[in-house]
This record gives C-alpha cells, sequence and structure tokens, in this order.
C-alpha cells in the first residue's frame, strides 16, 4: 500500500484509511463484532495503516471495536478518535450538543485510551467546532495533552478557514477531516487553499457520498430506522432518484477505465492533493478490497480534468445534511 504524509506534520499513513464508524453506528443496526474484527485484520494485511473512529460512534461502542481489533498491531497503525460532543448519561449517552470544554477534552482523552487500548491517541480530532468555546483554548488544551504524551497529534473536522487558521496558530493542525467527494465540491472553494497555505493534511470523510456514488443505492432503497440517511435532504426518494445522473456519468467512466464508480470516486479524490487520505468505511470485505484498490488507479490529467467536469454539471439534489446542521456549519 502507497504511504502518504499528512501535511507538514510528518504524520504518514496509508494512502487510505478505513472509517469505520459505519460497523457500530450510523447505516442501521451494529454489525457482527467478530466480522468487523476479520474485516478490520483483513484491511491491515492489505497495507492500511490508519483507522478513523470516535467516542459518539455507539457511544463507545466503535472505539471499543477498533481497540479490540487493533490491540495485536500496536505500533504499527496510527488510530484517529475525536473529541466534542455532550454525551447526557441520563438519556442513554445520546448526543446533547456540543462541549468542547478543556475539562471535558481531557475527560474524553482518558477514556478513549482505555477503549482504544492505546498509551498514545495518535489523531485527535474537535468533532465539531464548539464556538461557546475560542477554539485557541481547545487547541492549547490539546497541546497540554501532547506534552503530557497523551496525544501525538491535533486535527479539527468541518472546521472553517478562520477557526482552523486560529487554531493552527496556538497548536498546528496536522489534519482537517472533512466531508469531500464528487457531490460534495465546496471545501475546493476556500478550505483546501488554506490547507495547502498552511501545510496541513486533508481527509476526506464520505468520500463516496455515503454510499450513493457506489451506484448501490436508488429511489427505491429502504434504509433502516436506525440509519441517518433517512433524515438527509440529500436521501429523500425524490432527490436520490434525480441524482441517479450523477451515478449514471460515473457508471460511464467507470466502464471505460474497467474499474467501479466507486474506485474512479476515489482516484479521482486521491488525484487532487498529494495530502488528502479519504477514509472510505464498509462492513462488507470485497467493499474494502475494491475500495482500497483504488490506489492503484492511474488517472491521467485529461481524464481527472474531465471526471471535474461532467459531474460538475450535474446538479445534486438535497443538502447534506438538515437546514439546522447546514446552518451550524456555516458558522464553524
Amino acid at each position: 500500500m502507497k504511504k502518504r504524509k499528512l501535511g507538514n506534520s510528518g504524520l504518514e499513513v496509508s494512502a487510505m484509511g478505513l472509517g469505520c464508524m459505519g460497523m457500530s453506528f450510523g447505516y442501521g443496526p451494529k454489525a457482527d463484532e467478530n466480522e468487523m474484527i476479520k474485516l478490520i485484520h483483513a484491511a491491515v494485511e492489505k497495507g492500511i495503516t490508519f483507522f478513523d473512529t470516535a467516542e459518539v460512534y455507539g457511544p463507545f461502542i466503535n472505539e471499543e471495536l477498533v481497540g479490540k481489533a487493533l490491540a495485536p498491531f500496536k505500533g504499527e497503525v496510527i488510530i484517529a478518535t475525536k473529541f466534542g460532543f455532550r454525551l447526557d448519561p441520563t438519556q442513554g449517552y445520546k448526543m446533547n450538543g456540543l462541549d468542547s470544554s478543556p475539562a471535558n477534552i481531557r475527560k474524553v482523552a482518558e477514556e478513549s485510551l482505555k477503549r482504544l487500548k492505546i498509551d498514545a491517541i495518535d489523531l485527535f480530532y474537535q468533532h465539531r467546532v464548539d464556538l461557546s468555546i475560542p477554539i485557541e483554548d481547545v487547541a492549547g488544551t490539546v497541546k497540554d495533552l501532547v506534552k503530557e504524551g497523551k496525544v501525538k497529534h491535533f486535527g479539527l473536522s468541518e472546521a472553517g478557514a478562520a477557526n482552523i487558521r486560529k487554531a493552527h496558530a496556538e497548536m498546528p493542525v496536522t489534519a482537517l477531516q472533512s466531508e469531500y467527494s464528487l457531490w460534495t465540491r465546496e471545501p475546493e472553494q476556500l478550505i483546501i487553499p488554506t490547507l495547502e497555505e498552511l501545510g496541513i493534511g486533508f481527509v476526506p470523510f464520505s468520500p463516496l457520498g455515503k454510499g450513493f456514488l457506489t451506484g448501490k443505492i436508488d429511489a427505491k432503497t429502504e434504509f433502516h430506522e436506525t440509519d441517518f440517511r433517512k433524515t438527509v435532504p440529500r436521501f429523500t426518494e425524490e432527490a436520490r432518484s434525480n441524482n441517479q445522473a450523477l451515478v449514471a456519468v460515473l457508471n460511464i467512466i467507470a466502464r471505460e477505465k474497467n474499474a467501479s464508480a466507486a474506485q474512479i470516486c476515489l482516484a479521482w479524490l486521491l488525484a487532487q492533493k498529494p495530502w488528502i487520505v479519504p477514509i472510505p468505511g464498509t462492513t462488507k470485505l470485497d467493499r474494502m478490497h475494491e475500495n482500497f484498490d483504488a490506489v492503484e488507479l492511474q488517472l491521467n490529467a485529461d481524464e481527472i480534468k474531465r471526471i471535474s467536469e461532467v459531474t460538475s454539471k450535474v446538479n445534486v439534489q438535497g443538502t447534506r445534511y438538515s437546514a439546522a446542521a447546514m446552518e451550524a456549519l456555516a458558522k464553524s
């Protein structure tokens, strides 16, 4: 597996990582633990060294899964996790707003270390910008955790350019994790130029459009009641019907390259910048292999330009989160 460095930080990881959230949370009932451990082990055998989780995935059970699965590979892999949500113990630890207070950051760090069975968190992201806490205080708290040897690298998720700059001035940001794909191109406007200027790596989540860009979802697909896509405007039946036009374009290009639509999406992302490391997630072994084989798919400059142009002509219907969530992100 090819390697990449996340910006100027020196943190080297496999060219793609494995997003582990969907194994436990977000896309319906949690998958079988033993099967997911087998999948994670197969990813390691394939050369994947970068694994992504968070305390809120479950909550807690995804970190426990990742910690258990990767315990035999201590020191050989990079594990990223996240802090920043308030989890209410009186309501089954449901997410109840944001909390990036220094006390909560420290609490999450200590508990994540135990669940992940590690001595230091390789990459510790602020999961979402908390407007009630100055981002300089957030960065300063993580800086202290780095000094204490409990954290190695600091990251942000879905942060805007101004907050990226403020945080980076206090504590160097190793990576930004935000949504970026062929149907979510907004980071190209301001975020990617900012990251390039500051020497920060970019870790796109949902690089396959929460599964839609693979072509395995259509207007008739039924989502489980615990699948958060049921609440996403971009995944209404009408939007899915409209957005098939994008999949159709991808399928044409994929056939020409003797590849899958998913591989075209991932190869295109990898071609954007050498410090971009997508983290596709899956619960299926064959999809894991298919996704990571995209590292070997070579796209020339003309092909990259064509993919960018033809997909951008498709008018994607629906926002990627609810109106309230999109409003909050705009302030981040």
